[in-house]
C-alpha cells in the first residue's frame, strides 16, 4: 500500500512541477534535491542501521516521510504551493528516505535466511514493482479526474501520505522474537571508515557499485525522461505519462519475478544487464512515436531490474553480516545518491538538445561506464592472482591473513 503511494506521488510531483514551471530543468533540480541526502547522509544512516534496532529505525523513518508528504499535499489542494515548496519539501523527504533506505535493505536478511536471500530480495522488488505497475495509472486517472492541475496533484500526495500508516502498522505487528536480528554494533570512532575500507578491499563488491553509479548516476532518471518525452516529444498528457510508468514496471515485475528464481547471482549477469539496460534506453530515445516508446518500456523495466536485484543479492550474500548495514548503505549512497549529479546534468541536456537526447545520453554513458568497470576489475583479478601465484616474486600482500589483520 506504501508503495503504491509513493509511486503515485512521484507522478503527481513531477506533474505538479511542469505545472508550476513547464522546465525541464526545474524537474532535475526537485529530483536532485530529493535524491541529495542519500549522497551526503547514507555513510552515517548505515552506521546507525548496523547500531539500533531496524524494527524500531524503520517504523521512525515512515512517520518522518509521511509528514513532507502530507505538508506538500495540503499547499496544493490549497492552491496555495509555489517551486520552493516543493524543493524544500523533496529535500526533507530525502533525508527521512536516506535513513529509511540501508534500515530497510539489510532488514531483509533478519527475515529470511541465507538460503532463502535472494529468493526474498526477488520477491521484495517484485511487490515494489506491482505498486509500480498500480501507483503511476492510478495517479493519472486521479489527477485528469481532478483537472490536471495542481490541485488534482495535491490529493494524490496527500494520499501518499496516508499510506504511510501502513508499513508502521505491520512493523509493530510483527513477532520480533521470529527475527533473525544480528548483534547490534557497538559504538565507538571510526564506524564509517571501517565499512569504507571493508569495502575497498573487496573488488567484486567495487565492480557492483560501480556499474550501480553509472547506471543509477546517468540511466536510472526515468520519473524525468518519460516526463519529458510525453510531453515534449508525443504531446500526451498525464494519463498516457501515467501509463508509461505502468509499461516500464511491467517489464520490472518480469525481471523481479525472474530474479527471485536464480539461487546464485555472478557478476556476468549484473554486467550483461547493465548493458542491455543502456543499450535499450538509447534504442527508446530514437523511437519514432508513443507506441513504439512504450512497447520499448517492459523491456528497459527488466533488463534495468535483472541488474538491480542481481546488484544487491549479490552485496548481500557476500557481506559480513556485522557490516552488511554500511554496505547497504554504500550502495544507496551511490545507486540513489548520483540522482544529484545526474538529474540535473539530464534535465540540462533536454532542456538544451531536447527530450531524446535525456535517454541517448543516459544510456550512452551507463554502456560506457560498466564496460569500463568490467575491464577495470578484470584487471585487477589478474594482478590478485598474480600475487597469489606460487613461487611469485612478488610479496602475497594479499592473502586472507594479511588482508584480515589490515582490517582487525
Amino acid at each position: 500500500m506504501s508503495n503504491v503511494g509513493t509511486w503515485m506521488q512521484r507522478v503527481a510531483q513531477d506533474w505538479l512541477v511542469l505545472v508550476l514551471t513547464g522546465s525541464g530543468a526545474a524537474l532535475g533540480v526537485v529530483t536532485g534535491l530529493q535524491f541529495l541526502p542519500f549522497l551526503l547522509l547514507s555513510p552515517v544512516a548505515g552506521v546507525i542501521a548496523d547500531r539500533v534496532p531496524k524494527r524500531w529505525l524503520l517504523q521512525v523513518t515512515n512517520v518522518a516521510m509521511a509528514v513532507p508528504a502530507v505538508v506538500l499535499g495540503l499547499l496544493a489542494v490549497t492552491d496555495q504551493v509555489q517551486i520552493w515548496h516543493v524543493y524544500v519539501l523533496a529535500l526533507v523527504l530525502g533525508v527521512a528516505s536516506a535513513f529509511d533506505a540501508p534500515a530497510r535493505q539489510s532488514f531483509v536478511s533478519e527475515i529470511v535466511g541465507p538460503d532463502d536471500l535472494t529468493n526474498a530480495v526477488g520477491l521484495n522488488s517484485a511487490s515494489f514493482n506491482t505498486a509500480r505497475i498500480i501507483g503511476p495509472a492510478l495517479a493519472g486517472l486521479l489527477i485528469a479526474a481532478f483537472g490536471a492541475g495542481v490541485v488534482g496533484t495535491g490529493w494524490v500526495i496527500l494520499l501518499n501520505g496516508l499510506s504511510y500508516a501502513a508499513p508502521v502498522l505491520t512493523l509493530r505487528a510483527l513477532d520480533g522474537a521470529a527475527l533473525r536480528t544480528p548483534d547490534r554494533v557497538p559504538r565507538r570512532p571510526g564506524q564509517v571508515r571501517e565499512g569504507v575500507a571493508y569495502v575497498r578491499g573487496r573488488p567484486d563488491l567495487l565492480l557492483i557499485l560501480g556499474i550501480v553509479f553509472f547506471a543509477g548516476t546517468f540511466g536510472l532518471n526515468f520519473q524525468m525522461t518519460s516526463a519529458l518525452m510525453a510531453t515534449e516529444v508525443f504531446g500526451r498528457g498525464p494519463t498516457e505519462y501515467g501509463l508509461l510508468g505502468t509499461f516500464l514496471a511491467v517489464g520490472s515485475l518480469a525481471g523481479s519475478l525472474m530474479a527471485a528464481r536464480r539461487p546464485h547471482v555472478r557478476h556476468r549477469l549484473v554486467v550483461g544487464a547493465a548493458v542491455a539496460f543502456g543499450a535499450l534506453e538509447v534504442v527508446a530515445g530514437l523511437a519514432p512515436s508513443y507506441l513504439v516508446f512504450a512497447l520499448l518500456c517492459p523491456l528497459l523495466g527488466l533488463a534495468a531490474l535483472t541488474m538491480i536485484t542481481s546488484a544487491n543479492a549479490h552485496l548481500q550474500l557476500h557481506t559480513d553480516p556485522v557490516m552488511r548495514g554500511r554496505v547497504m548503505a554504500l550502495y544507496m549512497m551511490i545507486f540513489i545518491g548520483g540522482t544529484p549529479l545526474g538529474a540535473p546534468f539530464i534535465g540540462w541536456v533536454g532542456e538544451t538538445y531536447g527530450a531524446r537526447w535525456t535517454l541517448l545520453v543516459g544510456g550512452a554513458a551507463t554502456v560506457l561506464g560498466t564496460v569500463l568497470c568490467a575491464a577495470l576489475f578484470l584487471g585487477l583479478r589478474r594482478v590478485l592472482t598474480a600475487l597469489r601465484a606460487p613461487g611469485s616474486l612478488i610479496p602475497r600482500v594479499w592473502d586472507d591473513q594479511a588482508v584480515a589483520r589490515a582490517r582487525k
